[in-house]
């Protein structure tokens, strides 16, 4: 069990990054800054654009680039009952050899639904930025 009073280090790589239209999510989550994973990650656009499916992956990773941020118990509990469908809280490893609690997708449900691999775009503000807004 969390300690209530020890703040969550939550990796944030989507719709909650400052400047995205669920940032409000967050609340008034401390960010702590910048980071990245390490290469052991996939990022997948899910269900047309709505949000990104992130996975840990044996072969192909990448660095996911996000932010992290410092939630308290009660921040945690209202971004969880947030998040989408089907996303689960996991530890994610960082680039700078910590860890943080991050929203993973699940990769059967990206193979099964086809949704489409935007790795390449380096990241998820870099794939909204690149795609139309309707998507």
């Amino acid at each position: 069990m969390v300690n209530s009073t020890t703040p969550i280090r939550v990796f944030i790589c989507g719709s909650a990054l400052r400047g995205q239209p669920d940032n409000h999510n967050l609340q008034s989550a401390e960010f702590l800054g910048a980071a990245q994973t390490q290469p052991f990650y996939r990022l997948h656009s899910v269900d047309n654009g709505w949000h990104p499916g992130i996975y840990r992956t044996e072969t192909d990773g990448i660095a996911i680039p996000g932010e992290i941020y410092a939630l308290t118990t009660e921040q945690y509990d209202h971004l969880n009952a947030s998040e989408p469908p089907h996303l689960y809280p996991a530890p994610v490893d960082l680039a700078d050899g910590s860890q943080a609690i991050a929203f993973l997708y699940p990769e059967e449900l990206i193979i099964a639904h086809h949704w489409p691999d935007i790795s390449a775009y380096g990241g998820w503000a870099a794939y909204k930025a690149a795609t139309p807004s309707d998507l």
